[in-house]
């Protein structure tokens, strides 16, 4: 097994940091979260107060490296998504390496109850995805698809697995997802991540909010092997990866 690297954020340059986080294959599947010392995905409802600096400075970096990014309709409401957008720096980075400028959008609603005139999908620089159900209302994705293309599958759930081959399958191979929780919980389930990146910031936040994984069952626990530990100002980066 190889060693496990243990860095301080500030002795990395950007191009080192990318590095890090090169992914181990074409088709990888990759869940970024921030977390409490003690477990907790969010604070006050939203998990932009557990976040930093530091822990931005990643985020951009997995952002920077995706084709798609993925991320539940609740979370995408609750955080306040708008259109990707990206510096010229890291519009540059991609350039290099033959990507578009932005990613892929891609937003899940079991029942597809979206507003088409949000400015994530009227402002987008790439077309948007949303992932629903094929038994979500017609109407409802009538009107999505004036502005988003829509993968429809599995009956009164999404099929999480059809969901990722659709993404691959029109190219979209490097996926990050954002959460929330039970996006991830259903992930996991479905044994579909590849690699956990978690943040742990140093507070306590006790009993209430929701853990980083809700929802379905899983019927196992997934083996992850610990890739790298960043730490910047008592936050741990840490990067799990399949087993």
């Amino acid at each position: 097994m190889p060693d496990v690297q243990y860095r301080r954020l500030d002795e990395l340059s950007d191009a080192e940091l990318h590095r890090m986080y090169e992914p181990v294959e074409a088709d990888w599947l990759r869940v970024n979260f921030v977390s409490s010392a003690d477990g907790a995905a969010t604070l006050d409802g939203l998990s932009g107060p557990l976040s930093g600096e530091a822990d931005k400075r990643v985020f951009k970096v997995l952002r920077t490296r995706c084709d798609v990014l993925l991320a539940g309709s609740g979370t995408v409401l609750a955080e306040g998504y708008g259109p990707l957008e990206l510096s010229a720096e890291r519009v540059a980075w991609r350039a290099e390496r033959g990507l578009p400028d932005v990613p892929v959008m891609a937003v899940v609603s079991r029942s597809a109850r979206l507003d088409p005139n949000a400015p994530l999908f009227t402002r987008a620089k790439r077309r948007p995805i949303v992932i629903c159900t094929a038994d979500a209302a017609v109407e409802q994705m009538a009107d999505l698809r004036e502005v988003a293309d829509v993968i429809a599958v599995g009956t009164g759930a999404v099929d999480y697995r059809a969901a990722v081959t659709a993404l691959r399958e029109r190219g979209l191979k490097q996926i990050l997802c954002e959460g929330g929780p039970t996006l991830f919980g259903s992930l996991v389930a479905d044994d579909l991540v590849d690699e956990f990146d978690l943040t742990v910031a140093p507070l306590l936040v006790g009993g209430g909010p929701i853990r980083t994984a809700e929802g379905p069952t899983s019927e196992a626990a997934r083996r992850m092997r610990l890739g790298h530990v960043i730490e910047a100002g008592g936050n741990l980066m840490l990067r799990y990866l399949r087993g």
